[in-house]
């Protein structure tokens, strides 16, 4: 996975303020952007997010393919430079620590830890890292246009699409709801086999003070280490 689609898809998880409500139809829709239009809101959501230093707020993962549906939550934390935390809690509780360098994948009930380098990542979640980083929107995704096909969740945001530049093989579209406030509330990831990931976030806290102690993980003792990939 390059750097470029991550510093795109970290503009994403930082993005709303509040929780994000069940996707329902609408009598009215928001205007239609042109082209310009389209441009001038993909640079303000840039200059938004650009500007962050840290973030923390909580997370709803949904996976649908094949007939299932699986959903997890848990709270995200996220320091420049590449630095995250997701602590999962329900269905279970898994941790997932990057410090920048160094990517480790814990499952208590599993007394398994999975180490890798963060270069070397490719998972879905390693973008939110970025979402700190410098971007431009319109450079990540190909043909980035309002979607007008489905609504959005809530009334009054745009619904956008794109194809993003450096995941071939993984995602075939990117869908990124954005406020008026010009925050992204929601990002939904469309894989080749038709499945779909989606990420929705509430209560963010921007610029918040987070020690750099919180994305370094220690294993417990008696924990087996692998290293290499994360086996997800």
């Amino acid at each position: 996975m390059k750097n470029g689609w991550l510093y795109f898809l970290v503009i994403g998880a930082a993005v709303s303020l509040g929780s994000v409500p069940e996707v329902h139809p609408q009598k009215s829709q928001p205007p239609d952007l042109h082209p310009l239009d389209i441009r001038q809101l993909a640079h303000a959501v840039d200059e938004h997010y650009n500007h962050l230093r840290s973030l923390q707020g909580e997370f709803t993962e949904t996976y649908r393919g094949e007939g299932a549906e699986r959903v997890e939550s848990g709270t995200l934390w996220l320091k420049k430079p590449r630095k995250m935390r997701w602590e999962y809690r329900s269905p279970k509780e898994k941790l997932f620590v990057s410090d920048g360098r160094i990517v480790w994948f814990y499952v208590p009930a599993e007394r398994q830890l999975r180490k890798t380098e963060f270069r070397k990542l490719d998972d879905l979640r390693s973008p939110i890292a970025f979402l700190l980083g410098k971007t431009k929107l319109e450079n990540e995704l190909r043909g980035l246009s309002k979607v007008v096909d489905q609504a959005p969740a809530n009334p009054g945001d745009i619904l956008l699409r794109g194809v993003p530049q450096d995941m071939a093989g993984q995602v075939n579209e990117v869908q990124l709801e954005i406020s008026p406030s010009n925050q992204i509330v929601r990002i939904i990831l469309m894989d080749p086999d038709g499945g779909t990931t989606e990420f929705r976030f509430a209560g963010w806290k921007e610029n918040v003070d987070l020690n750099d102690s919180r994305f370094e993980f220690t294993p417990p003792p008696g924990v087996e280490t692998v290293d290499g990939g994360l086996g997800l």
